[in-house]
């Protein structure tokens, strides 16, 4: 059977082709088999891999610190990994449309596990920085491309089941993933941490050279020129991209904002910006087509999720801190008030098609970035210091609210172009996602941190902590604070977050504001069976109903 270009067997083999020329449309009515389900399951394990490895070093740092040193430098653990992932998405994307999902796939696994050995045998802290970046190399191919073949496989209707199991293995692994590390630093080693990679990424290969098939490369492209890869564009966004999130993640943190080195980089990565855009003008096949901005329905889904990105720092960055310095929680318990938001996320984005197949996806997503204001906008007015469980219902719906505002949006993109340009249509909005996590933290960090400081002028005690991890560190140990200087800290932090989920709900408006004026108010979804030619132009409807019209 075949799916969008994709050919999966129950016995893993090719399905014969008959006739001769291009490759025929992919039908949309393909059912599932062993083949397919093989495939979807190293889809989750690739989905694991990257999201687990975004976290599980957060707890070994300690160890990890005192076997290699660099404590000064021991961030970059964590942001040159998530640079390397980020800056190489678009790139990813754009491969996968020219040469198969398949190939790139596979590279982005062995990279990945090329560098999970590298991490696994550092010698200083210096090689283990270069080799997480490898890593995120290949994080960046498994991520995108993972999301795309999910899409290759399934027609419209049966999108929503996928897109959620994928979304529950990447919050379930996320969300472990400082738990493993924990674990293995302690009662192994922290090299053990990246080994573990081996045999999940090894399942994970094996069925995708086995069980993933695609026709060749020869027959899709008959009649077309010759390849040509845009090397030159690549460049540019890869490093626009890295000198960008360099200054956002390190700014405020290793160095302050307005200093020569944050200034430096934000000139620096505005003129390549500049340059990044003559030079994909220019280009024959550019590695980020113009289309991803005109086309109303993707340039739409791009900023709001970007806004989703960033509100979501909230909780996933300052919720932690909130419940450990002012709820008085340990590191568990902490963790366990965000990772209620796993719960019910999947759960919501698995019914989302419900509704989405009711009103639309526009509509759909309204409804739950509406909720989701109306969520962190309530997180203000908690009482101070309050109770675990109040922090952990507001999680519990705000995932509730964001499952239904991502799925349908992701769904309706990736159903809006044809197999040769969803590559690159996932990898621009999963771009702009992680631009606006860092984006997030670097604002939020500023917001944090200048409430911190206004609060602590007035301090009843001298020689308090000014920032928030010192105060966080500071809070830890209680008994080194008169009672008085620990509340007045606890109160700083309580108003600090509220600022920054002010902050969130501000990103919620402009994700709302994108929706309402920007987005068509019908998605021109493609035919099933003309999403393999795809173009702007084809007839747009939908098996299932929604959202037919052409308005883009």
């Amino acid at each position: 059977m075949h799916r969008e270009g994709i050919f999966v067997s129950a016995g893993g083999d090719t399905e014969a082709m008959s006739g001769s020329g291009p490759a025929p449309a992919p039908s949309s009515t393909a059912h599932p088999g062993r083949g397919r389900g093989r495939v979807v399951a190293a889809l989750m394990l690739g989905m694991a891999l990257t999201a687990i490895d975004g976290t599980i070093v957060s707890t070994a740092v300690p160890q990890i610190v005192g076997d290699l040193g660099g404590f000064a430098v021991f961030s970059w653990l964590f942001s040159g990994y998530l640079l390397a992932v980020t800056v190489t998405l678009p790139v990813y994307g754009k491969l996968s449309d020219t040469f198969g999902r398949k190939p790139v796939l596979i590279a982005g696994i062995i990279l990945f596990l090329a560098g999970s050995v590298l991490c696994a045998v550092a010698w200083n802290m210096a090689a283990l920085i270069a080799f997480r970046v490898v890593q995120g190399l290949g994080g960046g191919a498994l991520q995108g491309t993972v999301q795309t073949i999910a899409a290759d496989l399934y027609p419209l209707k049966e999108r929503p089941r996928i897109q959620a199991r994928l979304s529950t293995v990447w919050a379930t692994s996320a969300v472990a993933g400082p738990v493993v590390g924990g674990l293995l630093a302690t009662y192994a080693d922290w090299r053990w941490i990246f080994l573990i990679n081996l045999p999940i990424g090894a399942v994970a290969l094996w069925l995708v050279v086995r069980h993933l098939h695609e026709p060749s490369r020869a027959r899709r492209t008959a009649g077309t020129s010759r390849l040509r890869i845009d090397w030159a564009g690549a460049l540019a966004v890869f490093a626009t991209g890295a000198l960008l999130l360099t200054a956002l993640v390190q700014g405020g943190v290793a160095w302050p904002w307005l200093s020569a080195p944050s200034l430096g980089l934000l000139g620096t990565s505005a003129v390549l910006a500049a340059l990044t855009v003559v030079i994909e003008r220019r280009a024959a096949d550019p590695i980020i087509p113009g289309w991803v901005w005109r086309r109303r329905t993707i340039a739409s889904v791009n900023l709001a999720l970007g806004a989703m990105g960033l509100l979501m720092v909230a909780p996933t960055v300052f919720l932690p801190t909130y419940a450990q310095s002012v709820l008085g929680l340990g590191p568990i318990a902490a963790g366990f008030v965000l990772s209620v938001m796993t719960l019910s996320w999947p759960v919501s984005a698995a019914l989302s098609n419900r509704v989405y197949n009711r009103i639309g996806f526009r509509r759909t997503a309204i409804i739950g970035m509406s909720g989701a204001l109306l969520i962190l906008l309530s997180f203000p007015l908690l009482p101070y210091p309050g109770e675990p469980w109040q922090p952990a219902l507001i999680m519990l719906l705000l995932g509730a609210a964001l499952g239904l505002f991502q799925l349908p949006l992701i769904v309706g993109v990736q159903s809006t172009v044809g197999w040769s340009e969803r590559g690159t249509t996932t990898a621009s909005v999963l771009f702009c996602r992680q631009v606006g996590q860092s984006l997030g933290a670097a604002l939020f960090g500023a917001v944090a941190n200048g409430v911190l400081a206004s609060r602590l002028a007035d301090a009843p005690v001298p020689g308090l902590p000014g920032d928030l991890d010192a105060i966080s560190h500071a809070l830890a140990d209680p008994g080194a604070l008169s009672a008085a200087g620990a509340d007045h800290l606890r109160r700083a932090v309580d108003a600090a977050v509220d600022q920054v989920y002010l902050g969130a709900a501000a990103a919620a408006a402009v994700a709302l504001l994108v929706l309402v004026f920007v987005a068509p108010r019908r998605f021109p979804i493609l035919a099933e069976g003309a999403e393999e030619a795809g173009g702007a132009g084809s007839r747009v409807l939908n098996a299932s109903g929604i959202d037919k019209g052409l308005d883009n």
